[in-house]
């Protein structure tokens, strides 16, 4: 009877650890950045930056309305699910390059509207709220 107690308390122990040491770390799906100076204007277009590598950066984004739009999304060393950039209301799919710079032109959005792009598998987006 000794000889189960003992490893089923260990094992008890082991489990009880492995919680506290999961639920100190949250996913990456669960963080949420906004950010204000990812958005400059060039050449009377609005640019917004967007980074990809282990999700999109800001996750969240304020742009103008009625403006065209082009989406700079850089990559450095991606090669995870974000690589996969998908933007259904534009009809647009394509695998970004590991290291540089893909350019995507967003024809002027409504005021009120939400630009929602996401990886492949769904994991990974990121919005552009026009106001």
């Amino acid at each position: 009877m000794k000889t189960f107690i003992i490893p089923a308390i260990a094992f008890g122990v082991v489990i009880l650890i492995l919680a506290a040491v999961v639920s100190k770390n949250p996913s990456e799906k669960s963080v949420v950045t906004q950010a204000k100076n990812n958005v400059r204007m060039e050449k009377g277009k609005q640019v917004v930056e967007i980074r990809a590598k282990g999700g999109y950066s800001p996750s969240i984004t304020s742009a103008k309305a009625n403006i065209d739009t082009i989406l700079l999304v850089s990559t450095e060393g991606t090669f995870d699910c974000s690589a996969s950039l998908t933007i259904p209301s534009l009809g647009y799919r394509t695998i970004l390059p590991p290291t540089g710079e893909t350019k995507i032109k967003v024809p002027a959005q409504k005021k009120g509207s939400t630009l929602q792009a996401l990886c492949s598998m769904g994991m990974y987006n990121f919005q552009v709220q026009f106001n």
